[in-house]
């Protein structure tokens, strides 16, 4: 029988390690033996209107036959104040839950997208139509940071067990890291502390944990020769530059690097700041202002298939991320996909879940401090050819741990034994 999985998230081209993560599940799910699988997203000049990181369209790499992305349009005109778009999105997973084909469907972000396939699944079995539907909603940080937490703060108890419900009623619930759970019922916790409810408890034994998923192949085994052509195509050399390769938002810590950088010994190194995001001119400002100004480079361009490159080339890559208000590093994905390419150690701060993202296999400095940037920028710099082996070594084997196909089949395990495929 013909089985469909059904992915919901913010999809290319947003600059999201989940929008990533969602391709790299729905390539598994084609070799895993899936007739169909269907990425439902949102239309591209919504995802413009939101003001969300996007990459240039040119650079989305396509996906293999058997992927479809569907971005539904709104419903309803001007005198619809809102949701319309939620109102497309729904309506088009209503479609697809009551067409008769045994679906998969998984959500990324439970606000509104785990909301959105809730609601779906809800006015699909009432219609009366065949329903053959099971649910997978994973929980990311700003889930929580961005939404719950809020809620919380501001005693909108409804808003909050709308996201918590619809969660909790799915067939399978995951977060991305050990991190991100805790947070959720910790969260949860201070939610029934107000109202008496029972959120902590039920989230403490409905989440399992599922790592983001990682196209290993991308980053593994790279040409040397195609190496040396796209780093001389930028004017880089290898092992003369310094990494930043991320989103860029005054949470990833870009100010320090810039200041550890200008202090410490790399005078001879290129600091290579790559990404977009909503920080991206304040941080050109701060770099112009920096001492080491004429050694600092911004890429806005960097498209996927770049991306391992930068990494493999680099002296050592730098992401000392830390926590915010509004945001909060729950896994850290780049580092991953870093320790995947080789290239120079990873620096970085234990915020959030990174340290379940490198285990040991990273250089660890604290929050705020520049100063230990720079300390940790020449110690890499001083460290033997076989020193940097032994570590790249190390952080590759525990990075392989994320490699897609070992989390689609730890995600897809944990559905009832009826959903399953055999490899």
């Amino acid at each position: 029988m013909p089985r469909r999985l059904v992915i919901v998230v913010r999809a290319d081209p947003v600059i999201c390690g989940h929008s990533g993560e969602a391709r790299n599940l729905a390539e598994a799910a084609v070799v895993r033996g899936f007739d169909e699988v269907r990425i439902v997203t949102w239309p591209i000049e919504r995802l413009e209107q939101a003001g969300l990181p996007l990459k240039p369209l040119e650079t989305v790499l396509p996906y293999s036959p058997g992927i479809t992305v569907e971005r539904p349009g709104p419903v309803g005109d001007y005198k619809v104040v809102d949701g319309r778009y939620i109102g497309g999105l729904v309506g088009r997973l209503v479609e697809l839950f009551t067409d008769g084909v045994p679906t998969v469907a998984m959500s990324l972000y439970l606000s509104p997208h785990t909301t959105a396939v809730t609601d779906a699944v809800e006015v699909a079995r009432r219609t009366g139509l065949p329903v053959d539907v099971t649910t997978i909603a994973e929980a990311v940080g700003s889930d929580v940071t961005n939404v719950v937490r809020q809620c919380v703060e501001e005693g909108r108890f409804g808003a909050a067990a709308h996201v918590l419900e619809g969660y909790l009623a799915s067939d399978v619930c995951v977060a991305v890291s050990q991190y991100t759970k805790d947070l959720i019922v910790e969260e949860a916790a201070r939610l029934d502390a107000l109202r008496g409810t029972t959120y902590a408890a039920r989230c403490a034994d409905r989440i399992d944990i599922s790592y983001p998923a990682i196209d290993s192949r991308m980053f593994l085994d790279l040409d040397p020769g195609e190496l040396a052509s796209r780093l001389a195509a930028r004017g880089l050399a290898r092992d003369g530059y310094v990494l930043y390769l991320s989103r860029l938002a005054r949470a990833k810590g870009i100010d320090d690097l810039i200041d550890g950088f200008a202090a410490s010994a790399a005078t001879s190194h290129t600091l290579v700041i790559a990404g977009r995001g909503p920080e991206e001119q304040e941080l050109r400002e701060y770099a112009a202002a920096s001492p080491a100004a004429d050694r600092i480079v911004f890429l806005t361009d960097v498209d996927d298939a770049e991306k391992p490159f930068l990494f493999a080339g680099a002296a050592a890559y730098v992401l000392p991320t830390k926590p915010r208000p509004e945001f909060i590093e729950t896994f850290g994905i780049a580092l991953a996909e870093k320790a995947l390419a080789g290239g120079g150690p990873s620096i970085t701060t234990t915020t959030g879940g990174v340290g379940e993202a490198v285990g040991d296999t990273a250089l660890i400095v604290d929050v705020d401090r520049p100063d230990q940037i720079a300390a940790a920028i020449d110690e890499i710099l001083a460290m033997s050819p076989l020193e940097r082996a032994d570590l790249e070594a190390r952080a590759r084997a525990f990075a392989l741990q994320f490699d897609r196909m070992a989390v689609f089949d730890r995600l897809f395990d944990r559905l009832p034994a009826r959903e399953r495929l055999a490899a």
